[in-house]
């Protein structure tokens, strides 16, 4: 049994005349019935049941039409993932993610990727910007986005997506949460929450860096990863945290951010669509096509 096969077998079943099959898949009316011959030889039964006026489908044929057809769709769907993933409409796209991406960042950009792309499938994996990267260089992930600028050493291009400064977040019940904003140096004798230089080296350093720049060393009362845990210790009291200020959107009962007044000229945090050094596939050139429409707020072609 063959896909050719499979056709006419179709063909037959639907214009009930080996004549119009025959005219329908331009070809002769002998081959056609020799054809459905081998056909019905090689599944053990007649599939139609031959008459003056035409032919009909037997119970056998009626039983085989619907996954024929069915076969036959699953083929052109196979053709077209093909066609998708060669030219970057279509394939698996593993796109990492650090936690802050999802406050804003994600919920408008993801949309508009299934809308231009629906053939393509994304499967997500949140983790470190360290972690991103890695996956990245390993090949485990095709893009990411992440923290921006990186510090460390990473072989990958980044296309910045979102520019961001850091805020304090502090207690609510501390008198710092009377302001709406603050130098950063006002805040020199608080202890603060920072991220571990070993688990996110870059955005530790940026921390750090921005205290500098205010002319002050913090002092470190605890370390946490994630944005979410600094807010929760800041929230019970351990200290302050510096946090992007997207972070303002998920901040929990408890805490208040601050802007910082004294940004040095030229500082920021963001997030950036990263991928491996090299030449990119299609699809990643895709990604990142759209990825640069929608910075810009044009519309896509």
């Amino acid at each position: 049994m063959n896909l050719r096969q499979l056709s006419q077998f179709i063909a037959l079943a639907e214009t009930g005349n080996f004549h119009r099959a025959a005219a329908q898949l331009h070809m002769a009316q002998p081959p056609l019935s020799i054809s459905i011959r081998k056909l019905e030889a090689e599944v053990g039964s007649a599939l139609f049941e031959r008459t003056s006026t035409g032919v009909f489908l037997t119970p056998a044929g009626e039983a085989m039409l619907a996954d024929a057809r069915a076969a036959l769709m699953h083929v052109d769907k196979c053709r077209q993932a093909v066609r998708d993933a060669r030219d970057g409409e279509g394939g698996r796209l593993r796109l990492g993610f650090i936690g802050s991406a999802t406050y804003d960042l994600m919920p408008r950009l993801i949309p508009s990727l299934r809308e231009r792309y629906p053939n393509i499938s994304l499967e997500f994996d949140e983790a470190t910007t360290s972690e991103i990267l890695a996956g990245l260089r390993s090949g485990e992930l095709d893009m990411g986005l992440s923290r921006y600028p990186v510090l460390e050493e990473s072989g990958c291009v980044f296309v910045p997506m979102d520019r961001d400064d850091f805020m304090l977040a502090v207690n609510a019940r501390s008198p710092l949460a009377a302001r709406d904003q603050i130098a950063l140096s006002e805040a020199a004798r608080e202890p603060f929450i920072m991220y571990p230089r070993d688990k996110v080296p870059s955005l530790s350093a940026l921390a750090h860096m921005r205290c500098e720049s205010s002319g002050f060393t913090p002092q470190v009362a605890q370390e946490a990863m994630q944005v979410q845990t600094i807010m929760s210790l800041v929230a019970s009291g351990l200290g302050v945290g510096l946090v992007a200020g997207v972070s303002r959107l998920v901040q929990p009962r408890g805490v208040k951010c601050l802007r910082l007044t004294d940004n040095p000229p030229g500082f920021h945090v963001g997030i950036a669509l990263a991928r491996a050094a090299g030449t990119p596939s299609r699809l990643i050139e895709r990604v990142i096509q759209h990825a640069l429409h929608f910075r810009e707020g044009s519309l896509l072609p």
